[in-house]
């Protein structure tokens, strides 16, 4: 890197009147996880245990506390490197060469996008997780994939079971964005039990993606937008955290002046989505997903292979299953749908025209 290019990098712009909580603050928050009586017995460890877990959060050294260095093939191979990120950087890397093995069975990662489910609070299965499981039935009779449905309910009702929020690190400088994501666990702050490390080697191992979801208030349900956000290190994101000695923004801003190369790590996937509502925002959050999977240079299936939809318009929201029920169109839609991508997928992986493969599909609609 030039010298020019190193004294015209702009500098990190620090933030005013943020301040870290006091230990009392910390200590409270830390003991709300508690309330219920079944601790009572327990409230002198737990009192202990908060007073620890602040020591852990205020000494620094604690977001990763078991590292190594990262070893051959890294820019700096002394650089620690946290286990965490290691291990979910091989499971990737693994994941991979099962993606590009020619041998094995097309991989479809089908995402039902719905908040709502059976063990929690709406005490009813979201239309969305049906019609995921409508497309992979196609996937897997008609066409012998091997199929994984990634329910994102479960962040509303398994223990644990979270995707924390994108904090935007790209923004300061694409290099600090790493692949697979670095930010998390974030074990000072409490932040673990991230799915994400569970969830992007099984987004780099499929060949093919439908993303199957509703409208909430006019835009994706939430914990699809967490997911959506946290693939942002998939389009651009830096393979190698030493380069940037983890999150050091001055240096990444320097490797970013002297010109990036915005590796795309889940390029050339196969992509289709289902969008439903019951009275506005469908065709608009269709669109959003399909622009962003053309971002990330996936491929779109078909035209036939993004579809928004309205199931039971206008009508009373207890009746919503019943509207799906009695709407065999959209049932035969979802099927198209799954058989676009996999016609696609599979003229993706043999190399060949889409049309010598993929026979006419026709769309149940007809206008």
């Amino acid at each position: 890197m030039s010298i020019l290019t190193d004294l015209m990098t702009p500098k990190p712009v620090p933030s005013e009147g943020i301040e870290p909580i006091s230990e009392t603050e910390f200590i409270e928050r830390f003991k709300k996880q508690f309330r219920d009586p079944i601790y009572d017995k327990h409230r002198a460890a737990i009192q202990e245990m908060a007073k620890i877990a602040y020591d852990a959060h205020q000494e620094g050294g604690h977001k990763a506390p078991f590292t190594k260095p990262a070893g051959p093939g890294y820019k700096d191979p002394s650089y620690k490197l946290a286990d965490d990120w290691t291990n979910t950087k091989a499971a990737c890397d693994a994941a991979r060469l099962r993606y590009e093995d020619k041998s094995r069975k097309s991989k479809v990662l089908i995402i039902s996008g719905a908040n709502r489910n059976d063990k929690t609070c709406p005490g009813e299965v979201s239309k969305s997780r049906r019609m995921a499981q409508l497309a992979q039935k196609v996937f897997e009779d008609e066409f012998q994939f091997d199929v994984e449905l990634i329910d994102l309910s479960l962040i509303t009702s398994e223990y644990g079971k979270q995707i924390h929020p994108c904090k935007g690190c790209v923004s300061t400088a694409m290099p600090l964005c790493h692949f697979p994501c670095s930010c998390y666990p974030n074990h000072s702050l409490g932040q673990s039990h991230d799915w994400m490390n569970e969830l992007y080697p099984k987004f780099v191992e499929s060949h093919a993606l439908l993303f199957v979801t509703p409208v909430y208030w006019y835009q994706s349900p939430s914990a699809l937008k967490l997911l959506i956000d946290r693939l942002v290190c998939v389009n651009g994101g830096n393979p190698d955290p030493t380069s940037t000695h983890g999150k050091k923004a001055e240096e990444a801003k320097k490797i970013e002046a002297g010109g990036w190369d915005y590796p795309q790590h889940l390029a050339r996937r196969i992509f289709g989505c289902i969008v439903h509502g019951d009275t506005t925002g469908v065709t608009a959050l269709k669109d959003h997903l399909t622009n962003w999977a053309e971002d990330l240079q996936m491929i779109p299936a078909s035209t036939k292979s993004q579809i928004g939809r309205y199931i039971g318009y206008y009508g009373p929201y207890f009746e919503s299953h019943e509207a799906y029920e009695k709407d065999e169109k959209i049932k035969q839609e979802v099927q198209m749908v799954a058989r676009s991508i996999a016609h696609t997928t599979l003229a993706e992986r043999s190399d060949r025209n889409i049309d010598l493969l993929s026979p006419e599909i026709k769309e149940p609609r007809q206008k």
